[in-house]
């Protein structure tokens, strides 16, 4: 730096930038790349990158449908090294899944090898297997190498690479596409190609055809595993119309008749994306949990084809009621989620319709329509230019020989020679112009390829072939102009495309019939789980410590019990097999258990801590018969309570379900049955307080609200009454005592009350 004091002095200088601001242009930056280039598919294609660059780098390596295999590692190995710089393990679980025939409608790679199964299993190693492209995979990219699609440079600029392929079949909805990106998704099922290209043939008929006309010919998802969708006609075309909703999809079942009246259930095809292993691993647990107590066994005789096999318990069970029940409590149905988020042009992400997506892969068409019709005719010209200087060559012949013989530059001699006028063409516009037409003179281009001319193409015959050729290629060329000046033929090849490839890959083929049936739902679905249940009654004993079991019959309850050492008895009741049993733990947390599945009577029981989701620390307060209808008095100890319907005590998951709020060193105090018009509470202290009933708010859950107020002490217990009957109770002789005149007692809700009558239990409880 220069010590004159002249000179101005640069001093580094740091730019500062907001945190905020510099972490959300980071993190948007990223959102774009996974939405761009990871996890969205292009509507036109249908392809995510990795796929595309897949399908373009098998190309390259010419592995066609007819051709021989290759190594997986070999071709993931060329996808990494040229196109898609991410891992090999990546690029080939992309590229197995294409080939997996129950995971891909329309498979677009041809596997040799294990590449995995329907019960899960993972392909083998990309050294251990091989793979070719599909014949409907070289669909997609007819066209590469006329100029159809956009190419761009590679990740490292020594290649090139499609943006888009050029799709000669809505492979978007044929395959669907699943991912996952920031802040959308997408999830879109696969459909049958012959049902899509009659949707597009309606549309090039008809562009203002409704969705519910489109449904009407591609009516829903078709699945690789087949199955059976029972969603409603009317929920199909609202998915469809906004581009988000589900499909129920249940597994295809059939009844196998053993003899002697006996029969079994055998499962052939299993919903969409359904693990096949896992699926038996949930019927098994199922019927370990007795959650379907009519279902005897399971057992998987599949082979190359699925089949499953469901015995019943007995020969009299209802077959529809059963499966109605499995498909409740297991994946044999499923809901498979639409969220139709593709890429636009490859740029917008948005939501679309059917319709828009189909609108969107036709336009691309018809774009790869033109650029392969351009192409062509600048092939044609440059043929034709070509073969207008081997027709001046016959013509000339003495005279080019002349010059290519003695010439010390032959092709610049060619070029200044004047052949006179070009050969006669017809005036069209549409027809070919010669480069040197009115000047007499060669192009450079007809120059070299006179040059470059065989001696043995000098015969007689091979004029008369330049000549039809000529004639053939101009034919071409104004059949082309012709396309390309009319929007009907246009859109008229289009449909002659289209058909060409649903003869080829549609109905009647070996991958082209649809293999998801449609049915209605029927009323299996509010078959009452009771009803799946011999109902039979039993006894229900739940120890101190919170051993539970139920003995069969309605045993003496003042018989006594066995009981592990260190423990004794807690409840005793008599209920049924059929029977909801409500458990009560005193953080207020209410579980749902099963006459059915409780544990028999010949041991100790289970701990019903196994059963459901009980912490160790948290104590059961009661036990007790769900009974539909039934209205509950639900209180703490700190004295809050509230009505709740008995319908929202019921628990659908081992977790339970909190009904009643307590914070810490408070607990339940009362579950009691709503009986009368009145309510009465007594508190620690022994004072009582009676109002109505009707102060009380009904709720599914919460705190509640203050039913007696104390300055020292809590709740002890509560209970519901008619105030004409008076109130009762028991003493300590067991005897009931009633009071008959509450007038003392009676107060608003949240008061503190009196003391309770003479001759109230010592315990403050009234039973």
């Amino acid at each position: 730096m220069s010590d004159d004091p002249e000179t101005p002095k640069i001093e580094p200088v740091m730019m500062a930038e907001p945190l905020s601001r510099a972490i959300g242009e980071r993190y948007l930056t990223y959102a774009l790349s996974t939405i761009m280039h990871r996890a969205l598919p292009d509507a036109r294609d249908g392809l995510k990158p990795v796929h595309r660059r897949i399908l373009f780098a098998m190309r390259e390596l010419r592995l066609s449908a007819t051709s021989a295999f290759r190594k997986s590692a070999k071709i993931s190995g060329d996808v990494m090294g040229n196109y898609h710089p991410h891992g090999d393990m990546a690029i080939y679980d992309a590229m197995a899944r294409l080939a997996q025939d129950f995971n891909v409608r329309y498979p677009l790679v041809d596997g040799q090898g294990n590449f995995g199964n329907i019960d899960g299993d993972n392909p083998a190693a990309s050294r251990y297997t091989e793979a070719r492209l599909t014949a409907i995979a070289e669909t997609l990219m007819e066209g590469l190498a006329e100029n159809a699609v956009d190419f761009r440079p590679n990740y490292d600029g020594t290649l090139e690479e499609p943006i888009v392929m050029p799709a000669a079949f809505p492979n978007l909805l044929a395959n669907g596409s699943s991912g996952i990106a920031v802040g959308m998704a997408t999830n879109i099922p696969p459909h049958n190609l012959d049902e899509l290209i009659q949707g597009c043939h309606a549309m090039l008929r008809n562009p203002q055809i409704t969705i519910a006309e489109l449904v009407t010919l591609s009516p829903g998802l078709d699945c690789p595993t087949g199955g059976v969708i029972v969603e409603p006609r009317s929920s199909i075309i609202e998915a469809y119309e906004t581009g988000r909703g589900a499909f129920r999809t249940r597994a295809k079942w059939a009844i196998e008749d053993l003899g002697r009246g006996t029969w079994q259930i055998v499962v052939t095809e299993i919903p969409y994306q359904v693990q096949k292993s896992k699926l038996i691993e949930r019927l098994a647990e199922v019927i370990q949990t007795k959650k379907v107590p009519l279902l005897a066994d399971v057992r998987d005789e599949s082979a190359d084809d699925v089949r499953i096999v469901l015995e019943p318990r007995a020969r009299t069970v209802e077959p529809d009621m059963l499966m109605g029940m499995l498909f409740r409590n297991s994946d044999l149905e499923t809901r498979f989620s639409l969220n139709m988020n593709v890429l636009i042009d490859g740029k917008v992400p948005k939501v679309c319709s059917l319709k828009e997506v189909l609108r969107a892969f036709l336009d691309h068409r018809r774009d790869v329509l033109q650029r392969r019709s351009t192409h062509r005719i600048e092939k044609i010209d440059h043929r034709l230019e070509i073969l207008e200087g081997f027709i001046i060559t016959f013509l000339n012949l003495d005279r080019v020989i002349d010059i290519i013989r003695y010439d010390d530059d032959p092709k610049a001699a060619l070029m200044r020679e004047d052949w006179g006028k070009p050969h006669k063409r017809a005036t069209s516009e549409k027809d070919y112009v010669s480069p040197r037409a009115g000047d007499g003179q060669l192009s450079e281009v007809q120059a070299e390829a006179i040059l470059n001319m065989r001696l043995r193409s000098l015969r007689r015959l091979e004029e008369m072939e330049l000549l039809a050729e000529r004639d053939a290629l101009m034919k071409e060329r104004a059949g082309l102009a012709d396309l390309l000046d009319s929007d009907r033929l246009q859109w008229q090849q289009i449909g002659v495309e289209l058909e060409a490839i649903r003869k080829q890959f549609g109905k009647g083929t070996r991958i082209g019939d649809r293999r998801t049936a449609f049915a209605e739902a029927g009323t299996i679905e509010d078959v009452p789980f009771e009803a799946m249940i011999e109902r039979e009654p039993i006894t229900v004993i739940c120890s101190k410590m919170g051993w539970i079991r139920a003995m069969k019959g309605h045993v003496d309850l003042t018989v006594e019990q066995k009981f592990k050492d260190g423990d004794g008895p807690r409840f005793a009741f008599h209920a049924e097999t059929t029977d909801k049993i409500l458990l009560i733990s005193a953080t207020g947390r209410f579980y749902t258990l099963v006459g059915a599945n409780l544990p028999g009577g010949r041991g100790m029981g289970e701990p019903v801590r196994l059963m459901i989701d009980l912490p160790n620390d948290a104590e059961i307060f009661d036990l007790r018969i769900f009974r539909a209808g039934e209205k509950y008095l639900v209180a703490s100890s700190a004295g809050d309570g509230f009505v709740v319907p008995s319908e929202e005590l019921v628990a659908q998951t081992k977790a339970g379900k909190q009904v009643l709020t307590v914070r810490d060193g408070v607990q339940t105090a009362v579950v009691t049955v709503l009986r009368g018009d009145h309510v009465a509470v007594v508190g620690e202290n022994r004072k009582l307080l009676v109002f109505p009933l009707a102060e009380l708010p009904e709720m599914a859950k919460g705190k509640g609200v203050r039913l007696q107020k104390y300055k020292d002490g809590g709740l002890s217990d509560a209970i519901t009454f008619a105030l004409a009957d008076g109130l009762a109770w028991k003493d300590p002789a067991g005897r009931t005592r009633t009071e008959p005149d509450l007038t003392e007692w009676i107060g608003p809700r949240a008061g503190a009350g009196k003391m309770a009558p003479r001759g109230f239990p010592r315990d403050n409880r009234f039973n």
